[in-house]
């Protein structure tokens, strides 16, 4: 089972199959969040998120990826203990976390997309667009935490760029490439997330 199966599975099986696999990514995602490491560099922790949230597009494909992290952003805002550290509700955006969490839209789409658009089943090609997803993730992410910097060193634009830069991007780059080789790994191996979602169909 690869993972163009997984897609199909969601894109040609009924509304319910589909709201089931996003909320099963969901919960992935919520369950690495846990997962969670403090740099003394950053006020961002490292947590397993991003492999969890590339692997939906990846499996999903680019729509129900990003449905599956918007659902996610609901069950958080909902004060459910979703988010790192099992914490919870509408507060959770302001902190210098939150533009990752709003990336996490834009970064599973863009890891869907990009893989359909290659149409290749080649682990580079998922690794790739693995790799989109995290600009995707960046380009929300972190001109919030140089913001957040900034606004604790006098709000220079100065001040903000090199936070996002220097807090926001470069403590996390390299972990995430990792994270996007492993998710690609995943998804195209399909005996984890593939196989599921071609599953889902089956259950209706």
């Amino acid at each position: 089972m690869n993972t163009y199966a997984g897609q199909a599975a969601v894109k040609t099986g009924s509304l319910q199959t589909k709201i089931l696999a996003s909320t099963f990514f969901a919960l992935v995602v919520a369950a690495c969040s846990q997962i969670a490491v403090y740099l003394p560099i950053s006020p961002v922790p490292v947590t397993m998120q991003v492999l969890a949230v590339l692997l939906s597009g990846l499996v999903l494909g680019s729509r129900w990826g990003a449905i599956c992290q918007a659902e996610y952003l609901v069950m958080g805002a909902m004060g459910l203990p979703v988010f790192a550290g099992f914490s919870g509700g509408p507060a959770a955006f302001a902190d210098p976390s939150g533009g990752y969490l709003f990336g996490f839209v834009l970064g599973a789409f863009l890891a869907g997309w990009v893989f359909e658009k290659l149409q290749s089943k080649t682990h580079f090609a998922a690794w790739a667009a693995g790799v989109a997803g995290i600009a995707g993730i960046y380009i929300v992410g972190a001109p919030w935490v140089g913001i957040w910097i900034g606004a604790a060193s006098g709000g220079s634009l100065k001040s903000i760029l090199h936070g996002a830069w220097f807090a926001g991007v470069v403590p996390f780059f390299g972990i995430d490439l990792i994270k996007a080789f492993a998710a690609s790994g995943i998804a195209l191996g399909g005996r984890f997330g593939c196989g599921l979602a071609a599953n889902f169909r089956r259950l209706f």
